[in-house]
């Protein structure tokens, strides 16, 4: 027997949808046995030719009761679900906000940054390619990641790193990240501590 097949204007039945028609149906069974059961008893029919009546009622009635667990049963996880959902987008909401907050604040300051970078890959005499792959090593990605990004082998893209910290007199990655990055990431009174000691050393 093929399968249902539902159309774009309409969808599929919900399961609380099929439960409730469910209970529907047990519910006249339900009914329909206790009127012949009544109706038999009145006129004297012993209990026990009703035996098939009287099971078929309760059967009724676990049907009922148990298609009712299940649409409250449903009911509840539908409503931890919205509420998960709904604590998952304000989380989201939050940290886009923040995000877009983060960048506002410090568009000015990367604007700086990226220029002061320019000028210190001026003094190094960087060629445009090493002065990608420096900013790429800046953010993070390795050696096969930037020659996938930059479609070149990852024997070149080490060439060049190791040009890289020939002409900036560094000795590898940590160096180059700790150059441009170290005072940036310290709290402002370490900074200050830090600035200050090395006016004490000249």
């Amino acid at each position: 027997m093929a399968p249902p097949v539902f159309s774009g204007d309409s969808d599929p039945p919900s399961p609380s949808g099929a439960g409730r028609t469910s209970i529907v149906l047990f519910t006249i069974i339900a009914a329909l046995m206790a009127t012949d059961v009544t109706i038999d008893f009145h006129q004297g029919v012993p209990m026990v030719l009703q035996t098939f009546e009287l099971l078929t009622f309760v059967s009724a009635l676990a049907g009922i009761a148990f298609h009712w667990w299940k649409r409250v049963d449903e009911r509840r996880r539908s409503g931890y679900l919205d509420r998960e959902l709904a604590a998952a987008r304000a989380e989201t909401d939050r940290w886009s906000e923040d995000a877009r907050r983060w960048n506002q604040e410090a568009q000015h300051l990367l604007e700086g940054l990226g220029a002061a970078m320019d000028r210190q890959f001026d003094r190094w005499a960087l060629t445009p390619a090493e002065r990608e792959i420096a900013l790429l090593q800046l953010k993070g990605l390795r050696h096969k990641a930037i020659a996938a990004l930059r479609h070149t082998s990852e024997r070149t893209v080490r060439q060049q790193a190791l040009a890289i910290y020939r002409k900036s007199g560094l000795s590898g990655r940590p160096d180059l990240a700790a150059f441009f990055l170290e005072d940036l990431l310290l709290p402002g009174d370490v900074r200050h501590l830090t600035q200050e000691d090395a006016t004490n050393e000249r």
